[in-house]
């Protein structure tokens, strides 16, 4: 099915406004974008955290409308509901449902992490590299939005789960994935071996998300909002959040890994790690970075 689709440029402090009038105008979806990022890179997503919306100061917003939608008399009508708003640098056109698809399958092919960790699209064959009987493969929709491994933070986290499970720390363990978004990371724990996962996310569809995937995969995972999650340590916890989250965090975070146990962080942009690294030598040693691209982890063992 076709849609009339509409791109604006706005910044941070606008954004809250634009998007509640693009949803009150009957958007199907309203989607942002890095406005200085090309569309196709997959750097321009990225993964909410518990807590937090990440936003650019500039961005590109992009709403979907029913195809049949005047665009004149769109336009109108949002310049009328907030006319402080700049609505001239609006731009429309028609867009096919199918290229939609395409361009997530175009974008969105099996992926590898370490040694045996694979995300694969569920309408995808298995490579044969993956045909073998230690893969741990997770599978997942092409069209979801965020935590389907593409992403630096996402594929710092999966690389980490699979070089503790190749060195036998992951097996029969429990593991707290805190953000947990789609439950990519959750479900590649448990495909490769860990014994229970619990993911945590503020976002309720995050939890709706996680709990399809794992039920879609043969897998079973606890999820919980924040406040209702309950208070525990783990062997295994990682955290696929913002900087400014994992800051803000810090205490909830080293109370969730037991003495001896091991966590990872991502969700952080490089020059962001010394902060952290220092909030977080109060709990734990050998803390370590890895990065790639502009995206870094840490992981430390809790004292």
């Amino acid at each position: 099915m076709p849609y009339l689709q509409l791109s604006l440029p706005c910044t941070e402090a606008q954004q809250p406004r634009v998007e509640h009038a693009l949803e009150d105008m009957g958007a199907l979806a309203v989607t942002l974008q890095d406005a200085h990022l090309d569309a196709a890179d997959e750097q321009a997503i990225f993964e909410p955290g518990v807590g937090e919306i990440p936003l650019w100061n500039e961005m590109t917003l992009t709403a979907l409308f029913e195809e049949h939608t005047d665009a004149l008399v769109l336009l109108a009508a949002l310049e009328a509901f907030d006319p402080g708003l700049d609505w001239s640098q609006a731009r429309f056109e028609k867009v096919e449902d199918q290229d939609w698809e395409r361009a997530w399958l175009d974008q969105f092919q099996p992926m590898r992490f370490g040694e045996r960790t694979w995300i694969v699209p569920w309408d995808h064959d298995l490579p044969d590299e993956a045909n073998v009987a230690d893969a741990a493969i997770v599978r997942l929709d092409p069209g979801l939005a965020f935590g389907s491994g593409t992403h630096p933070t996402t594929a710092l986290c999966l690389q980490w789960l699979d070089g503790l499970a190749s060195r036998w720390e992951l097996q029969g363990r429990e593991v707290l994935d805190f953000g947990c978004g789609s439950g990519i990371l959750a479900l590649a724990a448990m495909k490769l071996g860990a014994a229970r996962a619990v993911g945590v996310d503020n976002d309720p569809q995050a939890l709706i998300a996680t709990a399809d995937n794992a039920q879609r995969n043969g897998e079973a995972i606890d999820v919980h909002m924040p406040q209702d999650e309950p208070v525990r340590s783990y062997p295994v916890v990682v955290a696929n959040i913002l900087a400014t989250a994992l800051d803000t965090l810090a205490e909830t975070l080293a109370a969730r890994v037991m003495k001896g146990g091991r966590l990872a962080m991502s969700g952080i942009l490089s020059g962001q790690e010394d902060e952290l690294l220092l909030r977080y030598a109060e709990w734990f040693d050998d803390l370590r970075v890895a990065r790639q691209e502009d995206w870094v982890r840490i992981e430390g063992l809790r004292r």
